[in-house]
């Protein structure tokens, strides 16, 4: 068992990105972390900083039995789970006639379903306990959608969605849920980590803007994953954490404008949305 002042945190997605810088903010506040990657051979790094206070698991989100195992560890190595963490994923670039359905499953398998799978398995624990926190890593992608991003929004809108219902019923079991919104931050996220469906030329003038930006981003962009960590430790820190976290000026700026625009258009539709009464 755990010094009961200290954390256990269940990580998904170690290896590289805000996973690892999340471990790494955890392990130096003196808490423990289970961190989990598809390859754990990608979490040396991480496990000698760690010490004692750290464990390595392989964890694919698609696979149930590796999901469970990660859980049932989590608890046999440290006694309990106190902050689960669905950080695994990957970009996707493409519009919408681009994708194949095969891509679009598996988009949505990995950063829905498999965030969802987590989630559930971990769920009974902290639930038992009368506390603990869920980080939903998802993107200012999970408010608004751009050309080229329809899948990888997809996802992000589904799991905010789904994690805005679970914050209410989860909350009278003093277990709260946190959905990170990050914009864009020197991670993987552009590079090699990136999916992008093979090009129609008929959308050259609406997606290839996108897919010029992620192919130059990696490296230019402002935001930066150590600072985003410790963000998140401060928010879950507070004892009334925010359901939605933007992180970076970006985000901010791009969620705010999205949502003037979105009262915009309700208002000046509103005679005829409200027309629609029975009368």
């Amino acid at each position: 068992m755990t010094n009961q002042t200290e954390r256990v945190w269940l990580i998904t997605g170690c290896s590289a990105g805000f996973g690892r810088e999340l471990a790494l903010a955890a392990l130096d506040v003196g808490d423990r972390v289970m961190a989990t990657a598809r390859d754990p051979r990608r979490l040396t790094g991480l496990a000698a900083a760690g010490g004692d206070r750290v464990r390595t698991a392989a964890l694919d989100v698609t696979d149930s039995d590796q999901v469970a195992a990660a859980v049932q560890r989590t608890v046999a190595e440290f006694g309990r789970i106190d902050v689960v963490v669905n950080n695994a994923g990957h970009g996707s670039v493409g519009a919408v006639e681009e994708l194949t359905m095969a891509e679009l499953r598996a988009v949505l398998d990995v950063m829905f379903f498999g965030a969802v799978e987590v989630t559930k398995a971990a769920l009974p624990h902290l639930r038992r306990r009368g506390s603990g926190a869920i980080v939903q890593i998802s993107s200012m992608g999970g408010q608004l959608s751009m050309p080229g991003f329809g899948a990888y929004c997809a996802a992000k809108f589904a799991l905010e969605g789904l994690s805005e219902a679970l914050a209410a019923e989860v909350r009278p079991f003093g277990v709260r849920v946190v959905i990170v919104e990050p914009g864009a931050f020197r991670t993987e996220f552009g590079g090699s980590r990136m999916h992008r469906s093979a090009a129609i030329d008929a959308y050259a003038a609406s997606v290839g803007p996108t897919r010029a930006a992620v192919d130059a981003m990696d490296g230019t962009q402002p935001g930066d994953p150590a600072k985003a960590a410790r963000a998140i430790l401060t928010a879950l820190d507070h004892p009334e954490p925010p359901l939605r976290l933007a992180l970076g000026s970006d985000a901010v700026d791009a969620i705010a404008a999205h949502q003037e625009w979105l009262r915009a258009e309700l208002t000046g539709w509103e005679k005829l949305s409200r027309s629609t009464d029975r009368g």
